[in-house]
C-alpha cells in the first residue's frame, strides 16, 4: 500500500474521526482518573511502566469503539449499493481488504501511539528512571486497537445491517468486562482469589485474552515475558481473521476466516500463565538497590534517595534510644510484591518502606517522614490495610508529643484519630517503665500479625 492510497483511504473512511474520538476520550479519562504522580507512585505519568500498564487499561472501553468504528467503516460497501459492482473488477478482493484495513490500523495505532506520547512527555517531567522495557507494553496495545477496528470492519462487511455496529460495541464492551472481572490481581493465587471473591468459571489465563489489563498497583511490577507473548500471538490472529472476513466473498470463505482467530485463541491459552506470580513479575533492573549510607532505595526511586536519607538516619537514631539493641539498622524499600490478602514481608535488620504506603505517600516534610518512618520500624503492617492508629501512637511516644501520621481524609483516617487519640491517653498515664513495656508489646505483636497493635498497646486481648 503506497501513501497515494493510504491519503485517499484516510480522506475516505471513518477513522480519522475514530482515531481523533478514541485518543481525546481516553486523554479525559486517564487525566481524570489516572491519579496525580505527586501523591500516587503507581499514577499514570509517574513512571514509564506505570504509563504503559495505565494505557493498556484504558482498552476496555476504548477497544469496542473502535470495533464499533470499524463496523461502521465496513457498511460502506453495502450503502453504497456496490458489492456487485466490487466483485465484478479484476482487483484481487485481499488487495481492497489490506489497503482499507490498513489505513483504518494504522490511524488507530498512531492514536494510541499519540496518547503514549502526551503521558510520555509527562512521565521525563516526574521521573529520572528512564528505560524502554514498557515499549512492547504499549506495542500490544496499539495492536490491540488495530486489529479490534479491522475486525470490526470484517464483521461489518459480512453483516451489513445497521444493527451491527451498536451490537459489535455492546457485545465487545461486555467481554472486556467479563475477562476483567475474571483476572487475577496481586491475589494469592486463583484458588483464593475465586475463593475470597466469588469469581466465575473462566480461567485467569482466558482472561488474559481480554485487550485491557488492570490499573498497576506496584510500581516494580510488570506483564511478564508469557503475558506478552501470548496477547502478541492472539492480536495478530484476531487481525488476521479481521482482514479474511473483508476479503471474503462467500459464506463458506467468511467461515473459514474464523479460523486463525480459533487457532490464535488455542495457542495464546497454552502460552499465558494462570497465577498472577506469573503474569505481574518483578522488574528486577528497576528493584535494583541504590543507597546513601544505611538508606536504601530501588533504581526507580533513586531521585527520592536525597529526601529520605536525612529523615532517614534520624529515625534510625531515634528508634536505637528507643529500642536499643533490637532496633534496625537500615531502611531499604521493599522489592517483594506479597498477594493482596497475604502478609507482607517485615524485616527486624531493616526498615521496609513502600512508597505506595499513604503514610509515605502523603509526608510532606521532614518531620512528617520521620514520624512516618518511626511509625513503621515499631509497628510494620501485616497486610496491605494500615495500622495507622498503632504507628502515629507509636511514633508520637519517640518523638514526645501527639500527631497523627498523614493520611487520605476521610472515616478511615476519623476512626484511625480517634483510636489512637484514646490510646495515647491511657499510655502517657502509665508509668514510664509500663510504657516502655507496651510499646515492645506493640512491637512483638506488629510482628506476630497476631495481635492487633493499638489493643497491645492499650493492653487488649487479640483480634
Amino acid at each position: 500500500m503506497n501513501g497515494r492510497i493510504l491519503r485517499i483511504e484516510t480522506r475516505r473512511s471513518l477513522a480519522p474521526w475514530a482515531g481523533s474520538g478514541i485518543a481525546g476520550s481516553t486523554l479525559v479519562f486517564l487525566f481524570l482518573l489516572g491519579g496525580d504522580p505527586t501523591e500516587d507512585p503507581s499514577a499514570w505519568t509517574a513512571q514509564w511502566t506505570s504509563l504503559a500498564l495505565w494505557t493498556r487499561g484504558v482498552l476496555f472501553y476504548a477497544w469496542p469503539l473502535a470495533m464499533g468504528a470499524g463496523a461502521l467503516q465496513g457498511l460502506r460497501d453495502s450503502r453504497s449499493k456496490m458489492p456487485e459492482l466490487l466483485s465484478s473488477t479484476p482487483r484481487p478482493a485481499w488487495h481492497r481488504a489490506a489497503s482499507l484495513g490498513g489505513t483504518t490500523a494504522a490511524v488507530l495505532a498512531s492514536a494510541f501511539a499519540l496518547l503514549v506520547l502526551a503521558g510520555g512527555v509527562q512521565v521525563l517531567a516526574n521521573t529520572e528512571y528512564t528505560h524502554f522495557r514498557w515499549v512492547p507494553i504499549s506495542l500490544v496495545g496499539a495492536l490491540f486497537l488495530a486489529a479490534g477496528a479491522v475486525l470490526g470492519m470484517g464483521i461489518g462487511r459480512s453483516l451489513p445491517s445497521v444493527f451491527t455496529p451498536p451490537a459489535v460495541v455492546m457485545a465487545a464492551f461486555l467481554l472486556c468486562q467479563l475477562l476483567l472481572m475474571q483476572s487475577v490481581p496481586l491475589a494469592s493465587g486463583v484458588a483464593k482469589w475465586k475463593e475470597v471473591t466469588g469469581a466465575g468459571p473462566l480461567p485467569s489465563r482466558a482472561a488474559l485474552l481480554s485487550p485491557a489489563i488492570r490499573e498497576p498497583r506496584e510500581t516494580l511490577l510488570t506483564l511478564s515475558p508469557a503475558v506478552q507473548a501470548g496477547q502478541t500471538l492472539w492480536v495478530i490472529a484476531l487481525a488476521a481473521t479481521g482482514l479474511a472476513l473483508l476479503a471474503a466473498a462467500s459464506r463458506r470463505a467468511r467461515l473459514l476466516a474464523l479460523v486463525p482467530a480459533l487457532a490464535g485463541a488455542v495457542i495464546a491459552l497454552l502460552i499465558l500463565p494462570s497465577e498472577s506470580d506469573r503474569t505481574y513479575v518483578l522488574d528486577k533492573a528497576a528493584a535494583r538497590k541504590v543507597c546513601d549510607g544505611a538508606v536504601c532505595v530501588t533504581a526507580a526511586r533513586q531521585a527520592r534517595l536525597a529526601g529520605l536519607a536525612g529523615p532517614g538516619e534520624k529515625a534510625l537514631g531515634l528508634l536505637k534510644d528507643a529500642l536499643g539493641s533490637r532496633a534496625p539498622a537500615g531502611i531499604r524499600e521493599r522489592t517483594t510484591i506479597t498477594p493482596y490478602l497475604e502478609k507482607r514481608e517485615r524485616s527486624r535488620e531493616d526498615i521496609l518502606i513502600d512508597f505506595d504506603d499513604e503514610v509515605i505517600r502523603y509526608a510532606k516534610s521532614d518531620e512528617d517522614l520521620t514520624r512516618a518512618l518511626l511509625g513503621l520500624g515499631l509497628a510494620p503492617q501485616c497486610t496491605a490495610f494500615g495500622v495507622l492508629d498503632a504507628q502515629s501512637v507509636a511514633s508520637s511516644w519517640v518523638m514526645g508529643n501527639f500527631r497523627m501520621l498523614p493520611s487520605a481524609p476521610g472515616l478511615a483516617a476519623d476512626l484511625d484519630e480517634k483510636n489512637a487519640r484514646a490510646a495515647w491517653k491511657k499510655l502517657t498515664a502509665l508509668p514510664k517503665a509500663e510504657q516502655r513495656e507496651r510499646i515492645d508489646a506493640m512491637h512483638a505483636a506488629a510482628f506476630s500479625c497476631e495481635t492487633d497493635p493499638i489493643e497491645a498497646l492499650t493492653g487488649g486481648g487479640s483480634r
